[in-house]
């Protein structure tokens, strides 16, 4: 969540194509999330911040969909939300410029992805936390090292597992636990409106699980075959029995030689999908050109860590979010989305989170 089919790889640039099975910890389909109804303890991962009284929380969340997330949990409270990292923006190179640092001076909780997604952020954090303040590295808490997900684009001998676990739906409901809990033990006296938004959230996570069990019935798992622009769809692949045959990424602003594209269109073309997947964040045409000549629809739309729409519409969340690209993968692979596309995506309660953009 893949063995080899091919690797091309240049000296400081490349696009990768890697087939088969990825590098981690335990290459298998079985991999199970938490049901979410508790999170882990408390550890130095996400500590507990002591109660605020007097007035609002201040939360800070870095990418959008682990904001949509806190805002869902935070509905109706008062509680005040700060999104932080830009939508449309590649929050593995992300650096926060100084302004950044006077929005996390008054954080009570800073949640974050973890898994060393965000460390400069982190870092900006840490420099700037107020007396009390706390970090919560959210999958760093909910995923044990042992299902930890290393693959080419996050080698194991670089020590940075693929941080993408909120791509999972049952990870990420682990994820609204744990936010939960810490939004609890900061402001008990809202503890009944924590959560009840996260049972409410708990049930659509659960039925957006059955809807991608349904849907991805209906694809012969021959063709249950995922080649994307990024690979953040790793630990959705490990549990609901899809295979990762590899990632196609621009790594730096330059383009590919045509010996270097010629090998990835043969590439494309041995694996035998049906379709490859870019990204509507980051178009690439030369994507484009691999995706004709290899004689495979390629299909640019999928986006993992940028809200549909913006704040404020209707779709603008974490769960429209899985459902559009759920949606999207099944369709494109000739599988029937009905039971995704009848999903309620609906927030539990109105978002009134401030996104960066």
């Amino acid at each position: 969540m893949w063995s080899p089919f091919g690797r091309l790889q240049a000296a400081l640039l490349m696009f990768f194509l890697v087939v088969g099975c990825v590098n981690m910890v335990a290459c298998s389909s079985d991999g199970q999330a938490g049901d979410g109804s508790s999170a882990p303890n408390p550890t130095s991962s996400c500590p507990t911040r002591t109660a605020v009284t007097g007035r609002p929380l201040v939360i800070v969340a870095t990418v959008a969909p682990i904001t949509s997330l806190v805002a869902n949990i935070a509905a109706g409270s008062g509680t005040v939300i700060h999104g932080i990292v830009p939508e449309g923006t590649n929050s593995h190179t992300y650096e926060p410029p100084p302004s950044v640092a006077a929005t996390l001076e008054d954080a009570d909780i800073v949640f974050i992805n973890g898994l060393n997604l965000e460390e400069p952020t982190k870092s900006l954090a840490q420099a700037n936390a107020q007396d009390g303040s706390v970090i919560c590295e959210l999958g760093t808490a909910t995923l044990p090292a042992d299902e930890w997900i290393f693959d080419f684009s996050f080698p194991r001998d670089g020590g940075k597992p693929n941080p993408h676990v909120w791509t999972n739906p049952l990870m990420a409901k682990d994820y609204a636990a744990l936010i939960r809990d810490s939004l609890v033990s900061a402001d008990p006296i809202h503890s009944d409106i924590y959560e009840g938004n996260y049972q409410d959230l708990a049930i659509k996570i659960d039925e957006l699980d059955q809807a991608i069990i349904t849907a991805t019935a209906t694809i012969e798992s021959s063709q249950r075959q995922l080649l994307t622009y990024h690979d953040a769809y790793a630990y959705f692949a490990r549990t609901y029995d899809w295979t990762i045959i590899g990632a196609v990424q621009l790594s730096s602003f330059e383009e590919p030689t045509p010996r270097e594209v010629a090998d990835l269109i043969d590439q494309v073309k041995d694996a035998g999908v049906p379709a490859i997947f870019g990204s509507e964040v980051f178009p690439s045409s030369v994507l484009q050109q691999i995706g004709n000549e290899a004689g495979v629809r390629y299909v640019d739309v999928l986006r993992d860590d940028d809200l549909i729409g913006a704040p404020g519409d209707p779709e603008h969340s974490w769960l429209a979010l899985m459902r559009f690209d759920y949606r999207t993968m099944v369709e494109s692979l000739g599988g029937d989305a009905s039971a995704l596309k009848a999903l309620d995506v609906s927030d539990v309660g109105l978002d009134t989170a401030d996104y960066a953009q």
